[in-house]
């Protein structure tokens, strides 16, 4: 046993150490997990704290016993929304509990805590990244993480995708809850623990699979196939199950429902299926109770809401499923927690979106056949604690075997259900049959696929790989969606959505939506960041993990029934005070700010700030090339077309052109930057889509000195804002250089770069050559791609992106505190 001394409170075993922060005795198995390593799996009956039992532990052993194999990043990863709104809230609980919940001014001695759910809360840079020596909780859906996961994140801009790969898989702990539920994610996150095992990593991460139903076979995928047989499983084992008699021996009453979905109820909309079901909750519900009504489709959920609210007015019922806003989905939530009801009880409808891990408990379930864990899972809602003394009844509803009907499961699935639940009159969780999850999926993360990934660049269409087979498989794909006013067309200027707007809708739904012929010229609207403005997003070009804006007078959604295709009432647009406009290839983040930085100032300010996050997690060798990257990342700055761009926005006198600038005063931060160089007769030539970084790299290619790490100083300086990266070539749509000259993003051949002071050394004024944009070996050696496809192989794609998020929150704190003028610069350089 561990004990340890608390500074505040003494001598602290791990029993009491857990009950300070949650309140409640731990279960035998959670001591056991505290105390001991970390398993690789973890199996425990629903409802039985398995949440607390991780988070306590990660606590414990970070910040208690600084246990050198527990990562700093705790990555909790659920199926659904519900379950990571309630995860998020019970960890806070927690942290406070401990004195360890982190608000953004508090230390590094707190825990950050962030949701991933739907969209980040700053995009430019979200709490969580900013500092990667703090200890973080992240908590998300499987979409918005496997996303990130596979460098193509869902709901978040494209430049930021290689940070959120970083520190997903470098000092990580990823823990999946509930993989019963994960369906396609399942086998990647296997894949992905393989990748880590066998390529280099910045810093080690492991992984932990949690689940009711848990099944070891369902990792053996190709990859991680040889690993099965060496992991270790937590069990809940008989001690456990003497302290929680009362929930394992809970009575459930299971019967088979009278009404049945079948060929024939399920036309015309479900109509005549949902009113005999209406008929049935209303016949089967206990006044003064909670009746719990599980669907397996979102429309079926809405419809039968509809028809209970139209035929009977006495009942209390709400709708809860996963495509809600976060507005009105918390407050769905909220009501959900309370314990009393009224007088005639209440009838909450539901999607798979309660079916595991949502604290809710009810006298009556009905649930349409699903297959075997889920059903289990649903179970679990049902006499949750085993408060219901005189029992509790459960109906399942046979659903008859067609496509149509069985969606979004297969028949196979339900036809295994079907023999299982047929042989049952009690659902008590002591006489429940295993689950048997071993199912094989249709696809499979392959490593090549992985690596391909690393790319962030989109293919000559403007598309990109699509990554949803590998995250779900069950259902359409998802997209999110946000409402604005607007006319014929939303400005170029609208800010970004701000994570309550944003709404899933499956990707059927929104084709529905555009379809409906009696809300004339409906239209769907993306960002397009390289010509920085709307487009008409063509249907056919709708991909998962899109977030789209929706005209609000055109309809679309209702607060009680959420994303709705066939609504034409006009949607309420949410204020939020974020007016920050959505990231573009031409947007420099914190280059307009409320103070003048000279460029020589901010090089030195970037430099400090990687020699302290060095010295917190790399080796001496590692720190330097680290230092060196951002010494000279914005060299480039002194290009003409840059230093025009600054003096252009700038009233003060203070914009001198003796003088070069990495940052200028500027009233409007929000403003985007005109690059231009003067011609003859002083005629402004323009340069779109200038990128300043790219001149960093060619002027380090020429006199850069470190001869062992020069490529990857190199990658490190040309991706630091993660609009240049792996490929190097000009945009679609960027005007031709003259004379034959080489050209992209902004830089023309033959570009002169005048001479930079980096502290005691000066960079002499250089003449640029893009030579490496050609394949094959030129004047500057190999090509940009051959150097990166090499570099790739040697560091591996996670080692590589671990260093360049590294540059980058370097060169974030910096600016930051450039911008709020804080002493702490000035002092230590």
């Amino acid at each position: 046993m561990h004990i340890v001394v608390d500074s505040r409170e003494g001598v602290v075993d791990y029993s009491h150490y857990f009950k300070k922060v949650t309140g409640k005795t731990p279960y035998p198995y959670q001591q056991r997990l505290g105390e001991g390593g970390w398993p690789d799996l973890l199996n425990v009956p629903t409802g039985l704290g398995k949440t607390s039992a991780v988070v306590v532990a990660w606590l414990y052993k970070r910040r208690m016993i600084k246990d050198p194999n527990t990562p700093r990043r705790l990555v909790y990863c659920l199926p659904m929304r519900v379950l990571v709104e309630q995860t998020e809230q019970n960890v806070r609980a927690w942290l406070k509990n401990h004195r360890l919940f982190a608000r953004e001014s508090d230390s590094e001695d707190q825990v950050k805590v962030t949701l991933l759910m739907g969209g980040d809360p700053n995009l430019f840079q979200p709490e969580w990244i900013k500092y990667p020596q703090y200890d973080n909780i992240l908590i998300g859906t499987q979409d918005m993480l496997l996303s990130r996961a596979l460098m193509r994140g869902y709901a978040s801009s494209r430049y930021q995708w290689p940070i959120h790969y970083a520190f997903l898989h470098n000092d990580a702990l990823w823990v999946f809850d509930e993989i019963q539920l994960m369906g396609a994610g399942l086998p990647t996150s296997a894949q992905l623990e393989a990748f880590r095992r066998t390529l280099p990593v910045g810093r080690k991460s492991r992984t932990l699979w949690v689940s009711a139903t848990l099944n070891p076979s369902m990792l053996s995928t190709v990859d991680f196939r040889r690993f099965v047989q060496t992991l270790t499983t937590a069990k809940f084992d008989d001690k456990d199950h003497k302290n929680a008699s009362q929930r394992i021996n809970a009575i459930k009453q299971l019967h088979q429902c009278s009404v049945t979905l079948t060929s024939e109820n399920i036309k015309d909309q479900s109509k005549l299926y949902l009113q005999e079901l209406a008929k049935f909750v209303k016949a089967n519900h206990k006044s003064g109770t909670q009746t719990l009504i599980i669907l397996n489709r979102v429309e079926r959920a809405q419809g039968l809401y509809r028809a209970l609210k139209k035929q009977y007015t006495d009942l209390n019922v709400i709708l809860l499923h996963a495509r809600f806003r976060a507005h009105e989905r918390k407050e769905l939530e909220r009501i959900l927690t309370l314990r009393e009801f009224e007088r005639d009880g209440r009838v909450v409808v539901a999607t798979q979106a309660v079916e595991a891990g949502v604290d809710i408990t009810s006298q009556t379930l009905i649930t349409e056949l699903a297959p075997w864990s889920s059903m289990v899972q649903r179970f679990g809602r049902c006499n949750r604690y085993g408060e219901c003394h005189e029992g509790a009844s459960i109906y399942w509803v046979d659903i008859f075997d067609e496509d149509k009907a069985t969606a979004p499961y297969d028949i196979e699935a339900l036809s295994k259900a079907r023999e299982v639940v047929g042989q049952l009159s009690s659902a008590s969780p002591q006489g429940l049959p295993k689950a048997d999850l071993d199912k094989s999926n249709d696809y499979v993360l392959r490593r090549k696929d992985f690596i391909e990934l690393f790319n962030t660049e989109p293919d000559l269409t403007g598309l990109d790989i699509d990554i949803s087979p590998y995250i779900r498989d069950q259902g359409s794909p998802q997209v999110l969606v946000f409402w604005r006013k607007f006319n014929d067309s939303p400005n170029d200027d609208e800010p970004r959505p701000s994570p309550v707007e944003l709404c899933p809708a499956s990707i059927s739904q929104l084709k529905d939506y555009l379809k409906n012929k009696s809300v004339k010229e409906r239209r769907v609207w993306i960002w397009d960041p390289l010509v920085a403005n709307w487009q008409i997003a063509d249907q056919s070009r709708i991909s998962p993990g899109m977030t789209l804006l929706l005209a609000s007078r055109k309809g679309g959604y209702t607060p009680d029934v959420g994303f709705e295709p066939k609504s034409k009432e006009p949607v309420t647009v949410l204020k939020t005070l974020d007016r920050t406009i959505i990231e573009a290839n031409e947007s420099d983040g914190l280059t307009m700010i409320r103070n003048f930085v000279k460029l020589t100032d901010h090089l030195n300010h970037v430099k400090y700030e990687a020699t302290k996050i060095g010295k917190s997690l790399l080796s001496e060798e590692e720190a330097s090339i680290l230092e060196t990257a951002c010494q000279w990342h914005d060299v480039g700055k002194a290009h003409e077309a840059f230093q025009n761009a600054l003096i252009r926005n700038c009233e003060s006198d203070r914009c001198l052109r003796d003088t070069l600038w990495a940052k200028a005063k500027s009233p409007n931060s929000r403003q985007r930057l005109e690059y231009f160089v003067k011609g003859e007769n002083d005629i402004p030539i323009q340069r779109p889509h200038f990128r300043h970084e790219l001149a960093s790299m060619l002027v380090w290619l020429e006199h850069g000195s470190d001869a062992e790490h020069h490529d990857l100083i190199a990658y490190l300086i040309l991706a630091h804002h993660g609009k240049v990266r792996m490929g190097l070539r000009a945009l679609p749509n960027e005007p031709l250089a003259p004379n034959g000259r080489r050209f992209a993003r902004g830089i023309w051949d033959e570009d002169r770069l005048p001479s930079v002071q980096l502290n005691s050394t000066t960079i002499p004024d250089t003449q640029l050559s893009l030579d490496i944009m050609e394949l094959g070996s030129g004047r500057q050696g190999n090509s940009w791609t051959a150097r990166t496809q090499k570099l790739l192989a040697d560091y591996g794609p996670f080692r590589l992106a671990w260093y360049e998020a590294l540059v980058r929150i370097a060169d974030w704190i910096a600016s930051k505190k450039e911008d709020e003028q804080q002493a702490e610069l000035s002092e230590h350089v």
